[in-house]
């Protein structure tokens, strides 16, 4: 640790969801210049912790101290009024209102007389600090999501934030992207901040704390420096000495794909507000082959997923699946002839927070569960069950209401259902993101299996070593176009990196 000086310790946390222990904390501390990295696989109880340390949930027992002070803390708003700062996972901006609003309405003591040129005044030297060079009047929806991040860093930093916990803040960014947070979160750390980082990213904590603690099922079970840890080390405290002997990553082979599965013919997409339009985008896709999407997010993924499900019509264009124009088929058709859906935000596009883990595994399954009026919950939990086992998950808790889930074990829940039946063509929007290294490994291997079964995959990711392990085939999405298609020989992170951003001779 840099500097001695403790901002916050806690002590004998605990803290029930009915049943289930998901803290029990003995000690945790962050100094200050220090980043410390929580890391632990899906559902080991990170974010739980760091929600009570920010008032979002009140712990059973235990106590907190902020500047060796005991304090309670009952809501964000102790949190904030404590200099603690919490940055989610979803942020917590409103598109359609300007950068400088959306922060005006997180600071509680603005005075009434003061004008918008004078907040902005205001902002603009911590948003310069923080390379946030935009104009502070545009909309948040019009901002890249690297840029909407900075956004909530900066409205914390103007709230008093002392400690900031960062909830997985890589999930949603590209590689440069998170090249460009690390180092703001590194100048931060130089002021005198503390910093807590949640992730299971073992890449990242190797990279950029000074401290990590690893928790599992709950619990601290070791804390290291920066300089006693390596990745064998943290993955044997993540998982266990067995656990982690038996993580594995697909090999791509070459492989004779089989007939057509998805063509695209030039198409192009509506320009909507919040949304990337599709420039004459031409793609075909073949049975037992796996297609790499690259790109810094915000370029087109996610409108390509949602024209080839059937969830965005083209203006012009057409699309074929299997070899017929699907161009007007509907949701329901497309995923009756075997299409699956993996979303990045499986708690707004695949879930409904408010039913149960069971009643979420039965959705979408048309009239395969139907018995009468009623479904057949028998039937669901043994394939549910099945296909949880296949990906080597844990069974899931059929009981619990998705809402309370962490965003790992809510992916899992999506995954297990929509590979359960042996989908002919797979739509996977970075599948792997949330989740921790051996559940990672888990779906990699998932859809290389799936490509053995003669399954096409389009598959999504910021994680440029991940598209090169399992891709027979890259493509660059740019501004919504296909900026350059790319064979194994060429899958290095210069060529693939020189696309993304956009110089010319990448191609």
């Amino acid at each position: 640790m840099n500097d001695p000086t403790v901002i916050l310790e806690a002590r004998g946390i605990v803290k029930r969801f009915g049943p289930l222990v998901a803290n029990d904390v003995a000690q945790f501390s962050v100094g200050a210049r220090e980043i410390v990295a929580l890391l632990g696989e899906n559902g080991a109880g990170k974010s739980t912790l760091c929600k009570i340390l920010y008032g979002y949930y009140r712990p059973d027992a235990g106590e907190i101290s902020v500047a060796g002070r005991p304090v309670r803390i009952d809501s964000p708003q102790d949190a904030r009024r404590l200099g603690i700062g919490m940055i989610f996972q979803n942020f917590s901006l409103i598109p359609a209102l300007a950068v400088w609003e959306n922060i005006a309405l997180f600071l509680a003591d603005l005075p009434w007389t003061i004008g918008p040129g004078e907040l902005r005044r205001r902002m603009a030297d911590l948003a310069a600090r923080l390379r946030l060079d935009i104009d502070l009047r545009l909309p948040v929806g019009r901002l890249a999501v690297g840029d909407r991040q900075k956004v909530e860093i900066l409205k914390q930093l103007l709230a008093g934030a002392r400690l900031l916990i960062l909830d997985e803040p890589t999930k949603v960014l590209a590689p440069q992207e998170a090249e460009g947070l690390f180092k703001t979160l590194s100048e931060l750390r130089e002021e005198g901040y503390g910093l807590v980082l949640i992730t299971h990213k073992l890449r990242e904590v190797l990279a950029c704390a000074d401290r990590i603690a690893v928790m599992r099922q709950g619990r601290i079970v070791d804390t290291l420096a920066r300089d006693e840890a390596d990745e064998p080390r943290l993955l044997r405290l993540m998982f266990g000495e067995e656990a982690a002997a038996k993580r594995s990553t697909p090999r791509r082979v070459t492989a004779a794909f089989g007939d057509s599965a998805l063509r695209l013919d030039r198409i192009v997409t509506a320009a909507e507000p919040g949304a990337v339009p599709l420039r004459g985008v031409s793609l075909a896709l073949r049975e037992g082959e796996i297609c790499g999407v690259a790109g810094v997010s915000g370029n087109g993924q996610q409108e390509l997923a949602e024209l080839i499900l059937g969830l965005r019509r083209p203006l012009d264009g057409t699309k074929e699946l299997w070899g017929e124009d699907a161009t007007r088929w509907t949701i329901g058709t497309i995923r009756a002839r075997g299409v699956a859906s993996i979303p990045d935000d499986p708690l707004t596009l695949a879930a409904i927070p408010g039913l149960s883990v069971r009643e979420n595994l039965a959705l979408g399954s048309g009239k395969r569960y139907r018995t009468g009026v009623a479904l057949d919950w028998h039937r669901v939990i043994a394939d549910m069950g099945r296909s949880a086992s296949r990906l080597g998950f844990p069974p899931p808790a059929y009981g619990a209401r998705a809402a309370i889930l962490s965003g790992g074990n809510l992916q899992r829940i999506v995954l297990a259902r929509e590979l359960a039946h042996d989908p002919r063509l797979i739509v996977a929007l970075y599948p792997t993101r949330g989740l921790d290294a051996r559940s990672a490994d888990a779906v990699r291997i998932a859809l290389d299996e799936a490509r053995a079964r003669n399954a096409a995959v389009l598959f999504a990711s910021e994680d440029l070593d991940e598209l090169f392990a399992i891709s027979d085939r890259i493509i660059v999405l740019r501004g919504g176009a296909i900026a350059g298609t790319f064979l194994p020989a060429s899958f290095t992170p210069d060529v693939i990196g020189r696309a993304m951003v956009g110089i010319a001779d990448a191609a």
